[in-house]
């Protein structure tokens, strides 16, 4: 922890890294922040003690470089960037679809450049970031990498082939769950029960069959058998989500997720 780390684009998921380094070590000194809004950045130099910069200011003065913008803003930073990005710098794009030649192609030849794709539960220390090595980045670099993320959640290395797919499942996965939990509070509502007890009692289900299934082991159809008793209630259930199509609809809206990754890397936001 003897870099310099400059997070470029300081909105969640940017603050989110920003809390979890302090949590894991890294001192104020070490962090630079950059935000469009004067306001926003007074408020991050008051609640971490870090130093807000401009853009070129951080690429001149950061070993590493995360960029946490959004995709669409992505072309604009790099340009900003380039004039000062020497290729001694790590360059970690947070953006998802961008792919690690996009930014290569636009930095000094040879700069290393590692692709991450986190999720919101960062924001809970709770996170997947899955990461991808760039063509000039090294294991010492993945390691760098894995360090900043793995503060605020599990890291996983993933070919960049992969990259797409990987943000169908677990970049918007936390959004699949919330949508869920929406339609099945709507359902206890309808049941009969008061939204609030609905909602919780669906929130304590969605956390404890998490646990059990990354603590058991077991194969999630395994667990599913183990509440499904003949002739009951569960059966019943998963026999009407079958005759909707919903594990169809499921499969189906992760293509889309993954297709619209694939397009958000060619440029067409």
């Amino acid at each position: 922890m003897t870099q310099t780390v400059a997070v470029l684009g300081t909105g969640k998921i940017g603050e989110a890294l920003l809390s979890g380094m302090i949590r894991a070590g890294w001192r104020a000194a070490q962090l630079l922040v950059t935000t469009r809004r004067a306001d926003r950045a007074e408020e991050l130099r008051a609640r971490y003690g870090v130093e807000t910069v401009t853009n070129a200011e951080a690429a001149k003065r950061a070993d590493i470089l995360i960029l946490a913008v959004k995709p669409q803003d992505m072309g604009r930073l790099l340009d900003e960037l380039s004039p000062h990005v020497t290729a001694d710098r790590l360059v970690i794009s947070a953006a998802a679809g961008i792919t690690t030649t996009f930014i290569e192609e636009r930095l000094t030849a040879g700069t290393p450049v590692v692709r991450v794709m986190p999720n919101t539960p960062v924001l809970v220390d709770e996170g997947m970031s899955v990461i991808s090595a760039g063509g000039h980045a090294t294991p010492e670099h993945l390691a760098h990498a894995e360090a900043i993320f793995g503060g605020v959640g599990k890291t996983l290395r993933v070919p960049e082939s992969q990259q797409d797919a990987a943000t169908a499942l677990s970049g918007s996965g936390p959004a699949y769950f919330y949508f869920l939990v929406e339609a099945m509070t709507d359902a206890g509502i309808l049941l009969g029960l008061p939204r609030a007890q609905a909602h919780d009692l669906i929130v304590q289900a969605a956390i404890g069959a998490a646990v059990m299934l990354r603590d058991s082991g077991e194969h999630p159809v395994k667990l599913r058998e183990a509440v499904t008793s003949p002739a009951g209630t569960t059966i019943s259930a998963i026999r009407e989500l079958e005759n909707h199509g919903v594990r169809a609809a499921l499969i189906a809206a992760l293509e889309a997720a993954r297709d619209r990754s694939r397009e958000l890397a060619t440029g067409n936001g």
